[in-house]
């Protein structure tokens, strides 16, 4: 696939919120990774506002456990909460992702240099990210590194069909849209073999308004070209 990434992510624990378990100050994971986490995964690794990264499909490389911890919350007004927050365990998964222009960005077209755009996303993968890796929130530490993906043995080769229920898929916002709102998507994957192939945003019909948001204004004032990118790492300008 054009403009395409493969890489492996693991780490000790994992945490990717249904939001229906926050209401009581609890939080319990989803079984799987979210669409949007993976897709913040890949913008730690590399992120451009002249960018939207597009998360095709996990493997799951582990058997799915969970643990549970007690955990002292944040409380500003003095209290000694205790809540009970649901971790996924000994994670690791396989993404495949692709990049593709933000044509709600014309102001950003200056940067639209393909190839270099997918030369530096490599060189990050193999860096193990621009940014620190978080599963799901920022207690679970994750680490990147290059992969084939569908290489190696995985828990759930051959295992079938997995119904997963129905899962938060991400949030829309204006600058990927064009609509001056926030929303979320929802939908219902099934695992297959391991494997989650995920709808693009654009084709999931259950969407909610959220709230209203306005993009924020990226020009060349306040982004850096990939061009001037590479030139700060020394790299020749033809590649």
């Amino acid at each position: 696939m054009r403009n395409a990434v493969e890489f492996v992510v693991y780490g000790d624990y994992a945490l990717f919120t249904d939001p229906l378990t926050k209401l009581g100050g609890e939080k319990l994971s989803y079984q799987v990774p979210t669409y949007q986490s993976i897709k913040g995964i890949c913008e730690s690794i590399y992120w451009k506002p002249t960018l939207i990264m597009i998360v095709d499909a996990i493997r799951v490389m582990k058997p799915i456990r969970m643990e549970s911890k007690g955990i002292r919350p944040i409380d500003y007004s003095g209290g000694n909460t205790l809540a009970n927050y649901t971790y996924l365990r000994d994670v690791e998964y396989q993404v495949q992702a692709h990049f593709e222009f933000n044509k709600h960005r014309p102001d950003l077209e200056f940067d639209r240099n393909e190839n270099k755009h997918h030369n530096i996303l490599k060189r990050s993968v193999q860096a193990g990210g621009r940014r620190d890796i978080f599963l799901g929130t920022r207690e679970c530490q994750g680490y990147v590194e290059p992969c084939e993906f569908g290489q190696g043995t995985g828990f759930y080769d051959d295992y079938g069909d997995i119904y997963l229920g129905n899962m938060v898929h991400g949030i829309n916002y204006p600058d990927e849209t064009g609509r001056d709102q926030m929303e979320v998507r929802l939908w219902q994957p099934v695992m297959k073999d391991g494997i989650i192939t995920f709808r693009r945003p654009e084709e999931c019909t259950q969407v909610r308004h959220l709230s209203e948001m306005k993009p924020k204004p990226f020009d060349a004032d306040n982004v850096q070209s990939a061009d001037q990118l590479l030139a700060s790492w020394g790299e020749g300008g033809d590649q």
